[in-house]
């Protein structure tokens, strides 16, 4: 949350830094944002948590939970997806004429919009189940870029929210850090790094726009998978 609301002033001042100063400042900015984070961060306190020893076999019978395995692989498709969006969306946006400020006012938009999103989850949470709102975060958007960037808090802040609680359900007790590890290392790992690189491959070899046609599908694939998992209460009854 406090990367995000830092988030969105940062890439508009940024934008109009590289518009006037050039992108060669990009290396010291990229090296002075992270130093700042991480004061901040030893200024976090950890809540105590109660702690309990992993039971033998725990962490196989969440494993062998189909809803689980359909989640990370919505996850692995989902960050694939984003992988386009991450590496190539300044370039593109920068290939159909938008200068940097330009450019820095659409990511503002973006993570000001995730910011409402995370600020309201947990009314969002708690009238839906996290299953639905991880199924609304895959519905389409138009392809007006404005429109699209305050979606951006529909479909992948409303993802990342949604996915957290469900980590919480399933991987509980010694098990959450495990849980927390494996869909960061199905998704951020294996997704976006081959999402990275097949991007880059269609951005070399075939028309920019097509980088983003494979996000599309990626996410269709995404939205398949998310589409097995049953919302709580149907599987109570």
């Amino acid at each position: 949350m406090v990367v995000c609301v830092y988030g969105a002033p940062l890439v508009l001042f940024a934008g109009e830094l590289f518009q006037r100063k050039g992108i060669e400042l990009y290396p010291i900015v990229g090296a002075v944002i992270p130093i700042f984070l991480a004061l901040i961060t030893f200024r976090l306190h950890e809540p105590k948590m109660e702690r309990r020893k992993m039971v033998k076999g725990e962490l196989l019978i969440v494993l062998f939970n189909p809803d689980v395995r359909w989640f990370l692989l919505s996850g692995f498709f989902m960050i694939f997806a984003h992988a386009a969006l991450y590496v190539f969306y300044s370039l593109y946006l920068a290939d159909l004429g938008y200068d940097k400020f330009q450019i820095g006012l659409f990511w503002a938009l973006g993570v000001g919009a995730e910011v409402v999103f995370f600020y309201f989850q947990s009314k969002v949470l708690s009238r839906l189940d996290a299953e639905v709102v991880l199924q609304i975060a895959f519905f389409p958007v138009t392809w007006v870029l404005i429109l699209a960037q305050l979606m951006h808090a529909g479909t992948f802040g409303a993802h990342h929210s949604a996915a957290t609680k469900l980590l919480q359900r399933w991987f509980t007790g010694p098990l959450q850090a495990i849980g927390q590890a494996l869909m960061a290392t199905v998704s951020y790992g294996l997704g976006g790094t081959l999402g990275g690189l097949v991007a880059g491959w269609l951005w070399d070899t075939t028309q920019p726009r097509n980088v983003f046609v494979m996000s599309a599908l990626a996410c269709g694939l995404a939205g398949m998978a998310i589409g097995k998992l049953r919302p709580r209460r149907y599987l109570a009854r």
